[in-house]
């Protein structure tokens, strides 16, 4: 296959995303193409032909992870898991800034710094990690570039397509739809509905505030480069923390009484809150683990199959205090509460099961609600 001619982009990371205000402007995916079984469909779902690009430390990416392998994708979709602390991404050219997502060295052994030459050591290789199988790329921006990209923003997760050597998509939450619904014919658990017709209603109601105010709403606190940005988004985050449990008590799920895409969106924050985002983004108003309800929601999602499997908290923390130098300098990683052994306890989730299921809509959307089928019975 022709390998695709690489183009030179004005380079960016979520930290440029800001209003003048100070506040955290997250820009849009660009690249939102879709699989579809649909006769002519320029991606058509095909065992073995799409690769994932995607880092155990960023929640987008982690949708996609949980979402294959709660469907049973592994043998479908194959993945390639960069390494959770960012380095410059041109090392050669002192006039190019950027810092991003880097594949696994496995056989330099270098020791790595982070991007200011400070914290660590680190290694530039795990055993989950792995180089890149397809250009053998140092850099996922190097995918891009040679994918041809005119945004210049550098993200994971990538949706690849292996045979016309390009990017799908990069937006996680339509990547994961594709993964419910396109590959059912491969699937291992191809009757696993994820996004079941009665519940779409709730899901976005609930997707619709969720998403702003605490799956990015964490970031709006992390990245606030004003006190007033700051105290915007921590008010937000709070009150819609509040509403998740206030929910969360009274129903199994976040839209209603089956697990679906919507608990995915919501839950790789939460697993990130108490470890990262309480000490990192300041949002420190509110604790899972101090949260009954929520911590037991978590436990639940947490000892479902395959999904302990998807987190690497280890990761998770390195990437997150030691990829950003101008909020952590020497990249010294707080211990935590060890809050991945909380989730291994035994969860009262099931207390919930004779409760009649109630939802986060309108009363006029309540009628759409059916069924009390849980993926935890699968």
């Amino acid at each position: 296959m022709r390998r695709p001619i690489a183009t030179k982009i004005s380079a960016r990371t979520a930290l440029d995303e800001m209003s003048p205000d100070g506040a955290f402007k997250r820009v849009d995916a660009a690249w939102r193409n879709k699989i579809s079984n649909e006769p002519g469909s320029m991606f058509p779902p095909e065992k073995d032909r799409y690769h994932l690009y995607v880092a155990y430390a960023c929640p987008w990416a982690h949708r996609t992870l949980l979402t294959r392998a709660i469907k049973g994708l592994e043998d479908v979709i194959s993945v390639t898991v960069v390494m959770p602390v960012w380095q410059k991404t041109k090392p050669d050219d002192p006039n190019d800034l950027h810092n991003g997502w880097v594949f696994a060295d496995k056989t330099s052994g270098k020791v790595l710094k982070n991007t200011a030459g400070l914290g660590g050591p680190f290694p530039s290789s795990y055993p989950q990690n792995e180089a890149d199988p397809i250009f053998n790329a140092k850099t996922v921006r190097d995918i891009y570039e040679m994918a041809g990209d005119k945004d210049g923003k550098y993200t994971v997760p990538i949706l690849f397509d292996k045979w016309s050597l390009t990017i799908v998509s990069n937006e996680s939450s339509e990547i994961i739809q594709m993964l419910n619904t396109q590959f059912n014919e491969y699937a291992s658990f191809p009757e696993v509905n994820l996004e079941p017709e009665d519940l779409k209603v709730a899901m976005e109601s609930v997707d619709n505030w969720i998403y702003p105010h605490i799956n990015n709403g964490v970031y709006r606190c992390g990245f606030a480069k004003t006190q007033k940005a700051y105290d915007i988004a921590i008010d937000e985050l709070t009150a819609a923390f509040d509403r998740v449990e206030e929910i969360l008590s009274r129903q199994r799920f976040i839209a209603g009484d089956r697990f679906t895409l919507s608990d995915i969106r919501l839950f790789v924050t939460l697993l990130r809150f108490d470890e990262v985002y309480v000490v990192y983004f300041k949002t420190n108003t509110r604790s899972v683990a101090n949260s009954p309800v929520l911590l037991n929601y978590c436990r639940e999602i947490y000892q479902m199959p395959g999904v302990a499997d998807t987190v690497d908290m280890h990761q998770i923390k390195e990437h997150y205090y030691c990829s950003h130098p101008d909020l952590n300098k020497l990249s010294i990683v707080p211990r935590g509460p060890d809050f991945e052994r909380m989730l291994k306890e035994r969860h009262n989730r099931d207390d919930l099961c004779m409760k009649r299921p109630k939802l986060s809509v309108s009363d006029e959307e309540k009628s759409s609600v059916a069924s009390d089928a849980s993926i935890s019975s699968l």
